[in-house]
């Protein structure tokens, strides 16, 4: 008998089952493939660890400019796997050690939700049931494979891949076709472009990144396409043969390739679990909750991607937090307006907050300033001509920053300074009189502060 269940072991399963058993709790932790979910394992961490190896090759063979050159640079695919395992073992060992030390039970399987028994939560794993009197489901979720002709076939013939297959890649594709232009697909566009593939993405919108602010991304397009990635926007792919991808744009074209990334969002994992058997509300394959990571089902919470929203890994620490503190009696809750997100291609993309098209949307009275990265001595030192901006987008009635954008060098570690102003509400003024380091890419949002007319 445990205090608490959490059924998944992802960012936020795992970190749930930390914070729980760090408060005296009793917690049995059940992930049916490896801690640290698919973030550490298929996604966060091992993309990273490619789109690192790519940028040292791209300085590489790319620094004349900057008195820097070299001879005879290559990139060793099957290496850059190597180390990317290696890189993931390190930090699933950590994580379970972590665990054991704290006393969590961490069993590995696949856990189905039983009826309750005594008011007590049951989740079987195999033959063995595990009960608790509290319940975290953070089951994640998992990738969309639209029933296209020739999908099947394809990923049986292992040419069609999803970002679980493509980071297990050893070779370098000659020809690789990305089906989705958003984060996932960009970043390894980004890659597969810069150590040697044909990349063509293909994307129904008419721009890529999703909700990203429009400007950032159509300036992100124009960077990828200078590494030799084709975009088709507003096409739509009807069918898959070996070897080609036929996609429709004002009429049926075809697109030679030798590996297919399915790279069109994710759902919820929410089927086969034996949610059904707590009555749990649902938004199609989302569990509801309320601002406390609540369900509809007294003392049971959900977390992370199962919830829908925003499927980051750092929401879902965020959501765990709040829901282990209310397991604890701690007045928390959660709120979205102010979470940072990143594309970590080169150059990086960090955004937080409202863009340009939704505060228009919103009927916002706003005010916004773009500055060039270039007002920052450091980016000028570190970038040859480089295009990037930092825009701030202002709510005129509070004087507050409501909104920021920034493509260019190190976005993915600044985007927090703009998310923390935005979380606690500053006004201009005070925003204004912080002391920003210099020189740095960070102090062109102390330019873009002077410069707003509010």
């Amino acid at each position: 008998m445990f205090d608490l269940i959490v059924l998944g072991g992802g960012p936020g399963g795992y970190l749930a089952a930390e914070r729980a058993a760090a408060a005296g709790k009793q917690v049995c932790l059940i992930e049916e493939r490896s801690v640290g979910g698919v973030c550490l394992n298929e996604g966060c961490i091992p993309s990273k660890s490619f789109l690192n190896a790519a940028k040292l090759y791209e300085h590489s063979i790319g620094s004349k400019g900057f008195g820097v050159s070299s001879k005879d640079s290559e990139i060793d695919q099957k290496v850059v796997v190597k180390r990317k395992n290696r890189v993931v073992k390190r930090l699933v060992g950590g994580v379970k050690l972590m665990l054991k030390n704290l006393g969590v039970e961490m069993v590995e399987g696949t856990g189905i939700v039983r009826p309750k028994r005594n008011d007590n939560f049951v989740v079987a794993v195999g033959d063995a049931e595990y009960e608790a009197n509290n319940l975290i489901l953070a089951t994640g979720s998992e990738a969309i494979v639209l029933p296209i002709p020739g999908v099947d076939e394809g990923i049986e013939r292992g040419e069609i891949m999803t970002n679980r297959e493509i980071l297990d890649l050893t070779e370098i594709p000659e020809r690789l076709v990305i089906v989705g232009g958003g984060v996932i697909g960009l970043e390894m566009a980004a890659y597969f472009a810069t150590v040697g593939s044909e990349v063509t993405v293909i994307e129904m919108l008419d721009h890529i990144a999703g909700n990203t602010d429009r400007q950032i991304s159509s300036i992100l397009q124009t960077n990828l396409e200078k590494l030799g990635v084709k975009f088709e926007l507003e096409a739509k792919v009807t069918a898959f043969a070996e070897g080609e991808v036929t996609y429709e744009k004002d009429g049926e074209h075809k697109v030679k390739c030798d590996k297919v990334l399915l790279s069109i969002g994710r759902r919820p994992r929410s089927k086969d679990l034996g949610f059904e058997n707590l009555s749990l509300e649902m938004d199609r394959a989302a569990v509801k909750v309320n601002d406390k990571m609540q369900t509809s089902v007294p003392k049971c919470w959900a977390i992370g991607d199962l919830v829908g929203g925003i499927m980051l890994a750092h929401t879902a620490y965020r959501e765990a937090e709040v829901a282990v503190n209310d397991l604890l009696g701690r007045d928390d809750s959660y709120s979205d307006r102010a979470v940072p997100a990143i594309i970590y291609t080169q150059p990086e993309v960090g955004s937080v907050g409202e863009t340009s098209e939704s505060v228009a949307e919103k009927g916002i009275d706003y005010a916004e300033v773009v500055m060039p990265l270039n007002y920052s001595g450091r980016y000028m030192a570190e970038n040859e001509r480089g295009d990037g901006i930092c825009k701030l987008i202002f709510d005129r009635q509070t004087k507050q920053l409501i909104g920021a954008h920034i493509i260019g060098s190190y976005a993915s570690e600044i985007i927090f300074s703009a998310a923390l102003m935005i979380s606690l509400e500053l006004d201009l003024e005070t925003m204004r009189r912080q002391i920003f380091p210099h020189p740095s890419v960070v102090e062109i949002f102390r330019e873009a502060l002077f410069a707003v007319d509010l």
